[in-house]
């Protein structure tokens, strides 16, 4: 135990906990530690450095103490003779619960394919019940791929891939930008090894221009804001992360030249007004390109993420983007779910119960009889899709998958309005019901009332709730007609 210091934990968090919580924290370490001795990773190293470096994790992404202290435990349970019973006589039924939503299902008994399939059903099911089993998975992953060359060669790449296809879009639904970033970094060189050198031989190349053409921006920027007054909290910059810097060039022919967020300015301020503020007088030193200005203040993110954002001719040739947020903005682009603390305080767990409510839908396809590929399908096309959001008349926001059409955005809203379109305005014009949305339409169903599903609709629907909703109406309906059709009128 001297070589994993409980203080090591704490230290990550930003603000000391109560001492009841580190008693909690200090109580699972030492129990973890116990329950593992004498296990060995495949790198030779204690089993227990996997739920310390995880525990860590989750202290480094301001968990409470509940959930740190189920991160050490996390692997208990399947992987040591320690009881469900016993552990919930030690550490009580959340944490138990908590444990058994990450628990990896080893007595399921599938193989191969279906079985992952199995479990990550399973999983999902378990993270509609509670946010922080995502949050545990998700440090536990990260540091698996940390330590991921001492797993062989085959295993690696699933394991890389399923990271990058399940986990880091995960992450991403739930704000938690910089846990995304990470697993997809940690996952990038062994899902895809060529590609991964390809990009760190053209940051090598470049990034050194790149930052170079930032100082006189960061100079004259920091040189005004000081004079305008406003509570500038801090200026830095980001570079852009390996990955995701590797899917922008490969929609631009691999041009880097053609990215203008490889490097960014953030600037942070203290309130939303002074981030208008603080935009104003950036285009006052500089033009801005047309098209490149982004209010994801106004208009948030699904997942959370506000900031301004904008894109500058540096005047030298130079293209330089910035961005511009509030401490608490910045918090949530880094923390998403964990930045709201949900679980120290009811009301904010109830805001980040309606702020996801999505997850509710977990709960459903779980739920639902479909095999293994088109539950594999319906995840990736309704939830890990890149997403649009579209407007109601009246403002309110509808989130869909890339490549929705009108028909999705009517049974978003209602079932009813579904069930009954007969047609829809996109942007104030009349559209026919396969028209596919794209993000900022303002869409209007028109409804009729003997108005009724049609099976061709399935060819032209993207999201699983829309299927659903036309399967069970045409399904009942041709129950219904074969009832009239065949039961005389006196016995009906």
């Amino acid at each position: 135990m001297d070589a994993y210091n409980i203080q090591d934990v704490l230290t990550e968090l930003k603000t000391m906990p109560q001492q009841k919580d580190v008693d909690l924290i200090t109580r699972a370490c030492y129990f973890a530690y116990k329950a593992h001795e004498g296990q060995k990773r495949r790198s030779g190293e204690p089993y227990f450095s996997h739920v310390f470096e995880t525990a860590k994790n989750l202290a480094r992404y301001e968990m409470d103490a509940t959930t740190i202290a189920a991160g050490f435990l996390h692997d208990v349970i399947e992987d040591t003779s320690v009881t469900e019973e016993a552990l919930e006589k030690e550490f009580g039924k959340e944490i138990v619960q908590l444990v058994k939503g990450v628990t990896k299902l080893g007595t399921v008994k599938y193989q191969g394919h279906v079985r992952h399939v199995e479990s990550l059903r399973k999983f999902l099911m378990a993270l509609a019940q509670d946010y922080r089993v995502l949050m545990i998975k998700l440090a536990d992953r990260l540091h698996n791929l940390r330590t991921l060359e001492h797993v062989r060669e085959d295993k690696q790449r699933r394991i890389a891939l399923e990271s990058i296809e399940v986990y880091a879009p995960l992450a991403d639904r739930f704000g938690i930008g910089k846990l995304k970033s990470e697993i997809e970094d940690a996952a990038f060189p062994y899902a895809y090894p060529k590609e991964s050198a390809e990009v760190e031989k053209i940051l090598a190349d470049r990034i050194d221009g790149l930052k170079k053409s930032l100082d006189d921006v960061y100079t004259e920027l920091n040189d005004a804001l000081k004079k305008s007054h406003l509570h500038v909290k801090k200026i830095d910059y980001r570079i852009k992360h390996k990955y995701s810097l590797w899917k922008k060039l490969k929609e631009r022919n691999m041009n880097i030249d053609n990215i203008y967020d490889v490097v960014a300015i953030r600037v942070i301020v203290e309130t939303v007004e002074e981030c208008y503020a603080t935009l104003g007088i950036i285009h006052s030193l500089w033009k801005p390109l047309p098209a490149r200005i982004k209010d994801f203040i106004a208009l948030p993110k699904l997942n959370g993420y506000q900031s301004l954002h904008t894109t500058i001719f540096t005047g030298n040739g130079g293209i330089v983007e910035i961005q511009i947020r509030t401490e608490e903005m910045h918090g949530r682009a880094e923390f998403g779910i964990a930045s709201h603390y949900i679980y120290k305080e009811k009301s904010a767990k109830k805001a980040a119960d309606e702020k996801f409510q999505w997850v509710s839908e977990f709960k459903n396809l779980g739920k639902s009889e479909t095999g293994t590929d088109d539950f594999l399908k319906h995840l990736k096309s309704d939830f890990f899709s890149d997403r649009i959001f579209v407007f109601t008349p009246a403002g309110d926001v509808i989130d869909l998958p890339e490549g929705s059409s009108t028909i999705d955005f009517a049974y978003a809203v209602h079932s009813d309005i579904g069930n009954k379109a007969s047609g829809a305005r996109v942007n104030g014009k009349f559209v026919s019901l396969d028209t596919i949305l794209h993000s900022s339409d303002i869409v209007e169903i028109e409804t009729r009332k003997d108005g009724t599903p049609k099976s061709k609709w399935l060819d032209i629907t993207k999201t699983t709730l829309a299927k659903k909703h036309i399967r069970t109406y045409i399904k009942e309906h041709e129950e219904e007609s074969i009832f009239t059709r065949f039961i005389p009128k006196k016995f009906r």
